[in-house]
């Protein structure tokens, strides 16, 4: 293998270490200082390039596939503040523990802090939001340099998606000629050709051993000892990727006899452990002092995954005087209650199988009945209520999504919908979203991003917010070529602060919290060659089943009224309420 230049042969010796690392994908934004590293990638036959002209937009797809997939897409940017554009994106993969790996280019050392163009200090840049970070040595095209280099990517592969999953920033910094053009004596001809062409039978030149963390044996059996009680929950809240495995977390259930508490973006509201094992879903519209003050506490409660999204559950939490075990593969604290007794250092899909082989309750009936009985109201007085209201879409995608499904889901209210309205069921959906800083920004991007790692049909449930606000990410709907069904849900402003009590304070709750924008969207349908149309409420479901039957992409958009919609969110919770305590 021959390189033309110094630059070439780093570039194309990272790339293909990358390549035997198991990346298969890359996300590059144009750019003339990265041009070492988009043409390595561009020309390595086993990886896909997805090419984006934002890198804000760009750095969600990436995240996206990585949700779905729980594994590494790269993205590439040349200097300056290219980079800065990802640093939201960068946060919320840490937050969310979602694999990342971020490669940006930069000026070469000496014109640093020297007002250079397009020269910013990228050293350190997204600061301790990244699990590691490497200033990269100049190209040099000796055999320890070289060596070097493969080892640093495979570890940066390992770092990003080790235990504690995450973002890692490796910073090049590449001087001309960035182009492949030859110079004379820069890559000499006695190069080492392991160091230079890699390792034979395409391994990686640092084999990585994967492992999880587990409880030795006698912690298991006090811990399972522990367990041996009546009354107990199984509390999912959201899943880091590549999420949990069902089979073991509802043998667990089947084992202690407790429910399971599923966040719709847990991965146990849906599938077909459904069917044999409690999963509960309605506890957002149930879990209220006036219900709940009348139970008895649990004895223990079993926490997986990352916080709740729902503020009842939370509030609930703290209040009972349980045993609680949160169980973190990290061994980090996501609790912000912080009523937890215990911290549980081991992967909670590995606890669960040992300890579903070891602990055999009896269950108590009668606390088991409460629950049942609760979600049973709750979805009684759903399917009672004949008022539109927002939730019902949330309820009508998870309900009407082909099987299998990607359904992602934004922050805000749609998240919220589907968490109260979502009804289990033994239907196959991966439900998505970011919750790790749980931000609007990015959603449409992640989505996309998300839909381009399968061949599921692939739905977005979205608020205009969040839809105006990643507008740019639809470039990748033609671009790249993914197609999705994007249920649009306009309350013309920030609906969700309809459930603070800023809402009673006129001026300034309109104008500086709801902000209502007035944009007309489907003038986006001409702008990114998709499918508009605007419903009203009884006319989404065969929207949806026909935008579902269909090629290409359609945003079907709902115009709600966010005051209205909690108004029914409340009655609804009243009903239950009544019934319950009566």
């Amino acid at each position: 293998m021959t390189h033309p230049n110094r630059n070439t042969l780093w570039a194309r010796t990272f790339v293909d270490e990358l390549a035997r690392s198991g990346i298969n994908a890359v996300c590059i934004a144009p750019g003339s200082r990265s041009t070492p590293l988009t043409e390595a990638f561009d020309r390595h036959d086993d990886v896909e390039t997805f090419s984006h002209l934002d890198e804000r937009s760009m750095a969600y797809f990436a995240l996206g596939r990585a949700r779905r997939t729980g594994k590494v897409t790269p993205i590439v940017c040349t200097s300056g503040t290219a980079a800065a554009n990802f640093h939201p994106a960068v946060i919320e993969a840490s937050q969310g523990r979602v694999p990342m790996l971020v490669l940006t280019a930069d000026r070469p050392p000496e014109i640093r802090d020297s007002g250079a163009n397009q020269t910013i200090d990228q050293e350190k840049l997204y600061g301790s939001a990244v699990r590691w970070y490497k200033d990269m040595p100049e190209p040099e095209a000796t055999d320890r340099k070289l060596r070097s280099l493969r080892t640093t990517a495979a570890r940066a592969v390992s770092e990003a998606t080790g235990v504690d999953a995450g973002p890692v920033h490796l910073n090049f910094p590449f001087r001309k000629p960035l182009e492949p053009t030859y110079v004379e004596g820069d890559v000499p001809a006695d190069i080492d050709p392991e160091a230079r062409d890699g390792r034979d039978g395409n391994t990686p030149y640092v084999r990585t051993t994967d492992g999880v963390p587990e409880l030795p044996e006698d912690h298991l059996r006090n811990l399972a000892d522990e367990l041996s009680v009546g009354r107990g929950l199984i509390v999912a809240g959201p899943a880091d990727p590549p999420g949990f495995n069902t089979e073991a977390i509802a043998a667990f259930a089947h084992a202690t006899g407790f429910p399971i508490v599923a966040d719709p973006l847990s991965g146990l509201r849906f599938g077909g452990h459904t069917r044999t094992t409690t999963v509960l879903g309605g506890y957002d519209g149930y879990l209220d002092e006036r219900i709940t003050d009348d139970w008895p506490d649990p004895d223990v409660v079993v926490r997986i995954g990352a916080s709740p999204t729902s503020k009842p559950l939370r509030k609930y939490l703290a209040r009972t005087d349980a045993r609680q075990y949160v169980v973190d593969p990290s061994g980090e604290w996501r609790e912000a209650e912080f009523t937890a007794t215990d911290l549980v250092e081991a992967e909670p899909s590995v606890l669960a199988w040992r300890l579903s082989q070891l602990v055999r309750n009896r269950p108590d009936a009668e606390w088991n009945q409460l629950w049942t009985d609760a979600e049973d109201a709750h979805w009684d007085a759903v399917d009672a209520e004949t008022d539109a209201f927002e939730g019902r879409l949330a309820a009508d995608v998870a309900d009407l999504a082909p099987e299998p499904s990607t359904l992602f889901v934004s922050n805000s209210m749609p998240v919220r919908e589907l968490d109260r309205f979502g009804r289990p069921s033994a239907k196959s959906r991966t439900v998505l979203g970011n919750r790790g800083a749980s931000g609007i920004d990015g959603i449409v991007s992640s989505a996309l991003g998300a839909g381009s790692a399968s061949t599921d049909h692939l739905t977005l449930l979205t608020g205009d917010l969040a839809y105006y606000h990643d507008m740019n990410g639809l470039l990748a709907l033609g671009r790249l070529g993914v197609d999705a069904t994007i249920v649009l849900v306009n309350n013309d402003g920030g609906g969700i602060f309809h459930m603070l009590p800023i809402e009673e304070y006129e001026p300034p709750f309109t104008e500086q919290f709801k902000t209502p924008h007035g944009l007309d969207f489907s003038a986006t349908e001409g702008l990114y060659d998709l499918s508009f149309s605007s419903v009203e409420m009884d006319e989404f479901r065969d929207a949806y089943a026909d935008s579902v039957a269909s090629d290409g992409t359609d945003v079907i958009e709902v115009r709600t009224d966010a005051a209205s919609s909690h108004r029914v969110r409340d009655e609804v919770r009243e009903r239950v309420v009544d019934q319950l305590t009566d």
